[in-house]
C-alpha cells in the first residue's frame, strides 16, 4: 500500500474507485435479493412440477407424457388456463399431440406428405382440456394435475442420446411463474389397476416453477378493510391501493356501477382476454376483503368475513382465502365456508384456509348484486393472550387466491376505547343484578 499526497489508497485503487467498487457489490447483493420474492412464507414448499415421462420409443424419436402438478397449498391456475413453453435442445419436432396443441405449427415446409403437428423450435403448448384449470393442493388434491401426450420427432431414441429441453416457460395465465433446468430423475414406476404389475418410464426428467407476485403483476390485486363493534370508525382500503381513476396511463379502467355504459364497457376490448374492468372506487381493486370484529361473548368472540368482487369480467371459480391470526388455533366453527389448517411454521397453528361449499358458494360473481361470499367466525377466547386492544383482534396477513393483499396501516386500525359502552354494558348489568338481589334479600 502505498500514500501519495492528498490521496489514499487501498492497493493500487483510490478511495473513489473503491467506493465505486462498494457500490457495484451492494446493487448486485440487492439484485440477488430480488429472488427471494419468490419465497412465501405461508407455503414454503410450494411449486408447480412438470415432468417428463418417456412410456415408448419411436423411429426417429419418443412418445412422453407431461404431467403437470401444482403443488400449491392456495395458489390455482384459473381460466383462461395455464400455457407451456420451452427450447428443444436439437432439431425435435411434435409429430402429434393429445389433451394439449402447440399454438403455432411453424415451417414445416421441408416435410413431404405427413406433416408435423409443430415444428417451432420454441413452442408453446396450451390446454385444450378441462378449461387449463389446475386446483390447488390443498383445496381439491383429487384436481391438483393435469396431463398430456406428445410424439417427439427427429429425436432421440435411446437414454443416451435424448437430450432434455431447455429454457421452459409456464404461464398460468399471465407471467409470475419461473422455470428451472430440466433435471433427470429415477424414472416413475405405475402400478396397474389390479395392483398385480408395476411397469417403468424409459426416462423421466422434472421441471420445478415457483411463482413471484412481483412478476406477475405490477399492482396489487386484492385489498383488505377493517371494522368492529367497540369503534364506529370503518378503516377502508388505502386509496389507490391497486390504481388510481384519474391515472391517465390507463384510461377507462373502472366505470362507474350505475353508469348507462356499463354493458357496453363490459362486452369492449379486453373482454377476450379477461383484462379487469373494475367499478370505481377509492381503492381500484378487483377484490376486498372486510374482516369485522362482530360480538364479545364471555368465552368467546365472532368476526364476520365479507369478499366483494369489483370486477365487471370475472367470475372467480374455486376462490380461496388465506388469513393469518394468532387465535385460529381456538376456532370453534365456521359458517358457510370449508376450512382447513395450514401449519406453515411447524407446530404453530395460526394460518387458516377458507374456501367455498360447493354448489352453494364456490363460485365469486363478478361485481353486482350478486358478487360477495360471506361467513363469520367463532373462535374461542385465550385468557393468556386474547385482548381487544392495539388491533389484536385483526389478521396479520390476508391471502386471495394466492395473492397478498394490502393491509391497512396499523396506526389506522379502529382504537379501542378506555371506556367502552359496548364492552362495560355486560359488567353494569352484572352489578345492578347483584344490588337489586342483596336489595331484595335485605328487605
Amino acid at each position: 500500500m502505498e500514500l501519495g499526497h492528498g490521496s489514499f489508497a487501498v492497493g493500487s485503487r483510490s478511495i473513489p474507485e473503491v467506493a465505486g467498487v462498494v457500490t457495484l457489490l451492494v446493487v448486485l447483493l440487492c439484485s440477488c435479493l430480488t429472488s427471494t420474492e419468490a419465497y412465501d412464507a405461508l407455503d414454503p414448499n410450494g411449486n408447480i412440477t412438470i415432468k417428463w415421462d418417456v412410456m415408448q420409443w419411436t423411429p426417429d424419436g419418443y412418445v412422453a407424457v407431461v404431467t403437470m402438478f401444482n403443488y400449491q397449498q392456495y395458489r390455482h391456475i384459473q381460466a383462461p388456463g395455464w400455457s407451456l413453453g420451452w427450447k428443444w435442445a436439437k432439431k425435435e419436432v411434435i409429430w402429434s399431440m393429445v389433451g394439449a396443441q402447440a399454438t403455432e405449427q411453424g415451417d414445416c415446409s421441408k416435410f413431404k406428405g405427413n406433416i408435423p403437428h409443430c415444428c417451432k423450435r420454441d413452442p408453446t403448448i396450451a390446454n385444450c382440456c378441462k378449461g387449463g384449470v389446475i386446483n390447488s393442493w390443498a383445496q381439491d388434491p383429487a384436481n391438483h394435475a393435469a396431463s398430456f401426450q406428445v410424439s417427439v420427432g427427429m429425436a432421440g431414441t435411446t437414454n443416451k442420446t435424448v437430450r432434455v429441453p431447455r429454457n421452459f416457460t409456464l404461464k398460468a395465465p399471465g407471467p409470475g411463474y419461473t422455470c428451472g433446468i430440466a433435471k433427470i430423475v429415477k424414472s416413475t414406476k405405475f402400478t396397474t389397476q389390479d395392483g398385480r404389475r408395476t411397469t417403468q418410464a424409459m426416462m423421466t426428467w422434472n421441471v420445478t416453477c415457483t411463482y413471484s407476485q412481483p412478476l406477475a403483476q405490477k399492482t396489487p390485486t386484492c385489498c383488505v378493510s377493517l371494522s368492529s363493534f367497540y369503534n364506529d370508525t370503518i378503516v377502508n382500503c388505502p386509496t389507490c391501493t391497486c390504481g388510481c381513476q384519474n391515472n391517465i396511463t390507463q384510461p377507462g379502467s373502472c366505470v362507474e356501477a350505475d353508469s348507462p355504459y356499463l354493458a357496453s364497457a363490459i362486452n369492449g376490448p379486453g373482454k377476450a382476454t379477461l383484462a379487469p374492468l373494475v367499478q370505481c372506487t377509492s381503492h381500484m381493486c378487483p377484490i376486498r376483503i372486510h374482516w369485522h370484529v362482530k360480538l364479545n361473548y364471555k368465552e368467546y368472540w365472532r368476526v364476520k368475513i365479507t369478499i366483494t368482487n369489483f370486477n365487471y369480467r370475472m367470475n372467480y371459480t374455486q376462490w380461496n382465502l388465506v388469513a393469518q391470526h394468532p387465535n385460529f388455533d381456538n376456532l370453534t366453527q365456521i359458517f358457510s365456508f370449508n376450512y382447513k389448517s395450514l401449519t406453515p411454521y411447524g407446530g404453530i397453528n395460526d394460518t387458516a384456509m377458507l374456501w367455498g361449499v360447493k354448489f352453494y358458494n364456490d363460485l365469486l360473481m363478478q361485481a353486482g348484486p350478486l358478487g360477495n361470499v360471506q361467513s363469520e367466525l367463532l373462535l374461542r377466547k385465550d385468557a393468556s393472550t386474547f385482548t381487544f386492544e392495539k388491533g389484536w383482534a385483526f389478521p396479520r396477513r390476508v391471502y386471495f387466491n394466492g395473492d397478498n393483499c394490502v393491509m391497512p396501516p396499523p396506526d389506522a386500525y379502529p382504537w379501542l376505547p378506555n371506556a367502552s359502552p359496548s364492552l362495560r354494558a355486560p359488567l353494569l348489568l352484572s352489578a345492578t343484578l347483584f344490588w337489586a338481589a342483596l336489595a331484595l334479600l335485605l328487605t
